[in-house]
């Protein structure tokens, strides 16, 4: 059975992300550069798609790398249009290709399909990298899946981390062979799992053992452990998983032992309870 998406943007939804992007470009751009960006946008809505490909090509002619550093109200108008959308780290030029890709009309979806086929076939790397940040504000997400895992596959760490960090899309979008990839890659390039948007509530057995072999092959070689993984361990960790949850503990700096007591705390097994009282730990709540 496929994986659902969790969230599909209504028209509503991508009108308000539009007028949103647009707002944070008008406060920021060169009046000259706002107004090619409304011409190309303009054109872009009602021409062929050539028009759209040259536009999201120039943008970066008009549009800056300096980061949007959206304020607080802005962020919040963000999370309104967007659930866990999390433009803040995007820069200007990531907006503004990403505001002229949404003029397009995407109720064909086989003609917008080929459309983003395109964008992405034609692509340097900061068009890519525009292209993956903006997945949750465009629709039709289920036809990106595929898109998606080819990010998480990239070599390239800064596509990768557009895919992974602060992006809702992974975890509403990917099944989970492909989500658990993302997770573990994240790992092995190191680049961090708490900017990974829905990091525990896409927990699941299979990630939680690949994550604590992971960490058997980092202790036995003598390397450090993230203490991050913990979290996505404790809910699904088995009888074998509570023995690492242990070592973790017992070993790791405070990082990892507030780390791993808390995923002991959360661990549906009898043995997590054993572990926690025998550290000492155990407290009433924990027997209900």
């Amino acid at each position: 059975m496929g994986f659902s998406p969790v969230f599909v943007p209504s028209m509503e939804t991508l009108k308000q992300c539009r007028r949103a992007l647009r707002a944070w470009l008008g406060a920021r751009l060169a009046p000259a550069d706002a107004t090619w960006l409304d011409s190309e946008a303009e054109a872009a809505a009602s021409g062929p798609e050539q028009v759209l490909l040259a536009a999201f090509s120039a943008a970066g002619r008009h549009a800056s790398a300096a980061p949007l550093a959206l304020a607080a109200a802005e962020a919040r108008v963000a999370e309104e249009a967007r659930p866990r959308w999390q433009p803040a780290t995007w820069t200007q030029e990531q907006a503004a290709r990403a505001f002229l890709v949404l003029q397009r009309d995407s109720r064909d979806r086989a003609r917008w399909s080929r459309e983003i086929a395109a964008l992405f076939r034609d692509a340097d790397l900061a068009e890519q990298i525009a292209l993956y940040r903006a997945l949750p504000v465009l629709p039709n997400p289920d036809a990106l899946a595929e898109r998606c895992a080819e990010g998480v596959r990239s070599n390239v760490t800064d596509v990768f981390r557009a895919v992974a960090h602060r992006n809702p899309y992974p975890a509403e979008n990917l099944p989970d062979p492909a989500w658990n990839q993302l997770v573990l890659k994240a790992l092995f390039v190191e680049v961090g799992l708490a900017e990974i948007v829905g990091l525990e509530e896409r927990g699941n057995p299979a990630l939680a053992t690949m994550l604590c072999d992971w960490a058997r092959e980092r202790w036995a070689a003598g390397r450090p452990v993230n203490p991050e993984i913990w979290r996505v361990v404790g809910p699904h960790a088995d009888s074998r998983g509570v023995e690492d949850l242990d070592r973790a503990f017992s070993t790791g700096d405070e990082a990892t032992k507030a780390a791993a007591e808390d995923a002991l705390r959360r661990c549906p097994w009898p043995e997590a309870s054993y572990v926690l009282s025998r550290h000492g730990l155990l407290r009433a709540e924990d027997l209900l």
